[in-house]
């Protein structure tokens, strides 16, 4: 069944997602190193987080902009960490141990919040949560890093 419109070009797609790669694959390796125990399943999980976006701009008959990929790309990150068996990294110091014993949604929350510094919408969006439940999770978390952590004062 033909709908008259045109999808973009593959070399559309490919310059689109070349450009986004180039501007945000780092930072999304570092978010995905915090949700995961190592760098190398890290970069695993942003690569096919980058390969499912570009398959979905092949389908799709309009470019999405790019507010709406990078959306798609934190969703997928966060979703595929989730597989990750729980574990974390011998010598992690302080903040960073605790943070490993968080549940993984409590992680998630906290990573996307204050390291990528995402407002509780797009949080929310990312971790397939309700705004309200990423306010419950934060505070959770945050009762267990203050039980775990010693006081700085």
């Amino acid at each position: 069944m033909r709908s008259g419109r045109k999808l973009p070009r593959r070399a559309d797609a490919d310059r689109a997602l070349t450009e986004l790669y180039q501007l945000h694959y780092r930072t999304l390796v570092r978010l995905a190193a915090l949700l995961v125990p190592d760098l190398a399943t890290a970069e695993d999980i942003v690569q096919d987080a980058f390969a499912a976006v570009y398959s979905a701009w092949l389908g799709c008959p309009d470019r999405p902009d790019a507010g709406a990929a990078l959306s798609l790309l934190l969703r997928l990150m966060v979703d595929r960490s989730r597989a990750v068996p729980p574990g974390g990294r011998r010598g992690d110091p302080g903040l960073m141990s605790v943070l490993w014993t968080l549940p993984a949604r409590q992680r998630e929350v906290l990573v996307l919040q204050y390291a990528a510094d995402l407002p509780e919408n797009q949080v929310a969006a990312a971790a397939g949560l309700s705004e309200a439940g990423v306010r419950s999770q934060v505070a959770l978390a945050f009762s267990a890093l203050r039980a775990e952590l010693p006081s700085a004062g």
